[in-house]
């Protein structure tokens, strides 16, 4: 059976209702979704000159390609079994 491993996706936003769009997706492969989202804010260091108002990250279960999100709901928590919170 293979272990659960979880990514991180980087997303830029605009300021509209349109989706936000997956810029890059983290290199690294993380053992839990608390492991990514404890690597949240250096991974989104290294996207600091994206050229969106919002870039947010998302941990997701590795093989998931999540629904789209928009500027709105990266703002408010995010309720879903297969999502987490995103960074700002």
């Amino acid at each position: 059976m293979q272990a659960l491993a979880f990514v991180m996706a980087i997303l830029g936003c605009g300021e509209s209702e349109a989706p936000c769009e997956e810029i890059a997706l983290a290199a690294s492969r993380y053992p839990s979704r608390e492991a990514c989202m404890a690597a949240t804010e250096a991974e989104l260091g290294r996207h600091g000159e994206a050229l969106y108002p919002v870039v947010v990250a998302v941990c997701r279960r590795e093989g998931h390609n999540n629904r789209s999100l928009t500027r709105v709901e990266v703002a408010r928590p995010v309720v879903a079994g297969a999502l987490e919170q995103p960074h700002e």
